[in-house]
């Protein structure tokens, strides 16, 4: 097992394993209808890249029985309220909100359409047709903070935080705990970026940590833009929920890939 693919972990496999049941209730003639609401572009090779294969995957698993359609580049405002509500209209009767500031709009249609189901992803409110699913990316963290901690000659790693919610904060802090477990006078430098995808400031963010004396860096947004400036400086870092290998050849040590399509027994949590 080489050095980029060790460090992959399952999610819960929601996609896959929430689906049966409403498949089977289904007719042949009229397939489940299955939305998505994506933040970010299906092209960002990074979280939102990731769900798509996910719904690929339940394409490819259930073929004619359903049916899934997604909305890309939804803002986390009232906007996307508008976009869950006009799925559900559309007859989809699962829909999936993946992204943590969909978590009020998604509770708020839930409200009005009491027949659909929703799944919302790492957000922490539920309701009798709303679950939340995440993936344990916080093992992966801690995994890359250990390699950051073996190889960091300065002893400074950088951290490129999306948004300050509850995952990015566990995220960090689980890299630092590993960083900290062989190297405990190991440095975490951060850096908000307030967006979770924006390449701009991705790589602006890369540039100011590496120029602050880090010589790993990591990341919580969604674009290849980090690793890129990493290979271009030639520092070593992590790619963020695929493997971004292709844009850092050398640079990028590993990266957690989520798997969202793999049914696994824990299936969703309500």
């Amino acid at each position: 097992m080489d050095r980029r693919t060790f460090n992959k972990f399952l999610g819960t496999g929601v996609a896959a394993a929430a689906l049966p049941a409403l498949v089977r209730q289904a007719s042949a003639a009229e397939p489940l209808k299955v939305g998505f609401v994506y933040l970010g572009p299906v092209g960002d090779f990074g979280w939102t890249y990731q769900h798509d294969v996910g719904r690929k995957a339940v394409d490819a698993k259930f073929g004619d029985k359903v049916k899934t359609t997604y909305v890309e580049n939804v803002p986390e405002s009232p906007d996307s309220e508008h976009v869950i509500a006009d799925l559900a209209a559309k007859g989809n009767k699962l829909i999936f909100t993946t992204s943590f500031g969909y978590m009020n709009y998604t509770l708020k249609v839930a409200k009005e359409y009491p027949k659909v189901m929703f799944e919302h992803c790492t957000g922490y409110k539920r309701a009798a047709n709303v679950s939340t699913y995440n993936i344990r990316f916080y093992q992966g963290r801690y995994v890359q903070g250990v390699i950051a901690g073996k190889l960091s000659k300065s002893g400074v790693a950088g951290y490129i935080g999306s948004v300050p919610v509850p995952e990015v904060v566990q995220g960090m802090n689980a890299f630092l705990l590993g960083m900290r477990s062989v190297n405990p006078k190991g440095i975490l430098k951060f850096i908000m970026i307030n967006s979770w995808y924006d390449p701009g400031k991705e790589g602006d963010a890369a540039k100011a940590l590496i120029d602050q004396g880090c010589d790993i860096i990591t990341q919580h947004t969604d674009s290849p833009s980090p690793l890129q400036v990493a290979q271009s400086r030639g520092v070593k870092a992590f790619g963020e929920a695929t493997d971004m290998a292709t844009f850092a050849p050398t640079s990028e040590l590993s990266a957690n890939v989520n798997n969202w399509g793999r049914t696994t027994s824990s299936g969703c949590r309500r």
